[in-house]
């Protein structure tokens, strides 16, 4: 299996995400996972960008890692010394390649001008003793001979890798293919793709030009970055693994970890249909796939859920068919007779008609509910206040009753539901370890007083539960769906 080294520009492309904007500590939590998951090179931000882009790559360098780290260069002097300076192992230089780039970047200089600056610079880094990657910015609209005369000179000044950037996303797999046998068979030195997903085709412009002959690739965690993004990470590796017979340094199991990690910490939300990461990726409904997944999980999924560390999801709505109530029953410890199955799975389907998403909770209901069974909640509500403004930290204060006995905590938060949640974890903590896996907010109806719908997602060791709760207080609603978790879970 031939080894392809991941460079990971999660920190650099992925931060020029419109809206992101890292702080140094997240920066190095970010950097310290990404290398437990394994990548090769971690480019940590722009040494020149800011002064917090060059603290945070100087910590990033001096935190011990195993990875590669790297900062972002112009062909420009000051770069470079920025760099160096915040003690960088490498640098990914760019020059600008496409006439139009050049034009616009250096509107009195040419191709030879840039091939010029681009050695001086080159030597230049050299001298400060750091590893070279240079890329020829915008080169999937360049001239390609230009681009093999450019990475020629390169070479011819110690550049230690090249790089073909797709920096518009307007690659197309057939060209990728092609250009990167020219260039592998050109040049000695490894040779890394770079792509970008304005098309849709970032991962298998990637996959192709690691076919024809690219030993590295760039990507970002969930595929963020400007604009439409950049090459997905998790996709490309499972892509070159799984269909090409490729070997990457990435610990799989340690991908759904990560991409959650850089979802927090940039608050960009994972689309739920997103390949590998997304929430639906491993989650089954319909009634003809859950029973057939019950008896061999292959039959509907390609790869299993625990191989990028994840967990199999099976959720009930319109489509629900008898096994997965069978399966929620059995976890719940009751039996139901033919008559009992129809009418709970004629209410599941109910439910599901009316548009709304059946979490285990509504299940637990009406199962409960059809079999006569009172089952009285060991998790209640007592008492919750809450204390906010612009100048106070939110706070709240609740009063649970668990099994009987009477608890009061308190917990801040960044807004008054966090602040809720927060003392209600607080308060169940000694009777169970409660993760809150996701959360999820729709305003069902218009207008200030609207009512919305919050569901939950709770986790206990290996068990998975998710909750509703509804009603024009968001707050309460939040509460009330953490509840119905807790109760399912406790």
């Amino acid at each position: 299996m031939k080894e392809v080294r991941v460079f990971d520009t999660t920190l650099r492309d992925g931060e020029q995400t419109p809206g992101v904007s890292l702080t140094v500590e997240q920066k190095l939590i970010i950097a310290s996972a990404l290398d437990k998951l394994g990548v090769d090179v971690i480019e940590a931000g722009t040494a020149i960008a800011s002064e917090g882009d060059f603290k945070a790559i100087k910590e990033i360098s001096n935190a011990g890692l195993n990875a590669e780290i790297c900062s972002f260069c112009r062909i420009k002097k000051e770069d470079i010394d920025a760099s160096a300076d915040a003690e960088a192992d490498s640098i990914f230089m760019v020059a600008p390649s496409s006439d139009i780039h050049i034009k616009s970047k250096f509107p009195d200089k040419g191709r030879e001008d840039v091939i010029e600056m681009s050695v001086s610079a080159i030597e230049y880094a050299k001298e400060r003793g750091l590893i070279v990657e240079f890329g020829a910015e915008d080169a999937s609209r360049a001239d390609l001979e230009f681009i093999v005369e450019l990475f020629r000179n390169a070479v011819s000044a110690k550049a230690d890798r090249l790089t073909y950037a797709d920096t518009v996303g307007v690659l197309t797999p057939e060209k990728a293919e092609s250009i990167m046998k020219r260039l592998t068979s050109e040049f000695n030195v490894p040779i890394a793709i770079h792509c970008h997903d304005d098309f849709g085709l970032a991962t298998i412009n990637t996959v192709y030009a690691i076919k024809a002959g690219a030993s590295e690739f760039h990507a970002t965690v969930n595929g963020i970055g400007e604009r439409a993004g950049n090459a997905a990470l998790e996709e490309i590796v499972m892509a070159l693994e799984f269909h090409y017979g490729f070997k990457t340094s990435i610990i799989k199991e340690n991908i759904y970890e990560t991409s959650k990690l850089v979802e927090k910490l940039t608050r960009i939300v994972i689309p739920k249909h997103k390949p590998i990461v997304g929430e639906y990726a491993f989650t089954h409904e319909s009634g003809i796939h859950t029973s057939a997944i019950m008896r061999d999980t292959s039959t509907y999924e390609p790869i299993t859920p625990e191989m990028v560390g994840r967990k199999r999801q099976l959720v009930l709505g319109k489509h629900a068919g008898r096994a997965s109530i069978e399966e929620i029953m059995k976890k719940l410890g009751y039996k139901a007779d033919k008559n009992q199955m129809k009418e709970i799975l004629v209410r599941v389907k109910e439910l599901g008609d009316k548009g709304k998403r059946v979490t285990d909770a509504d299940v637990k209901t009406i199962i409960e509910t059809v079999l006569q069974i009172k089952q009285e909640k060991k998790v209640k509500l007592e008492d919750l206040s809450i204390v906010s403004g612009m100048h106070i930290m939110p706070t709240a204060s609740v009063k649970l009753r668990i099994n009987g006995q009477e608890i009061i905590e308190a917990a801040t938060g960044l807004g008054p539901v966090d602040a809720a949640i927060n003392a209600v974890k607080k308060a169940v903590s000694e009777f169970a370890d409660i993760k809150l896996v996701s959360y999820h907010v729709d305003a069902i109806t218009g207008g200030t007083d609207a009512l919305v719908d919050v569901i939950v997602q709770l986790s206990r060791g290996d068990q998975i539960v998710t909750a509703r709760g509804a009603r024009t207080d968001i707050i309460m609603a939040s509460v009330e769906a953490l509840l119905e978790g807790l109760n399912m879970l406790i």
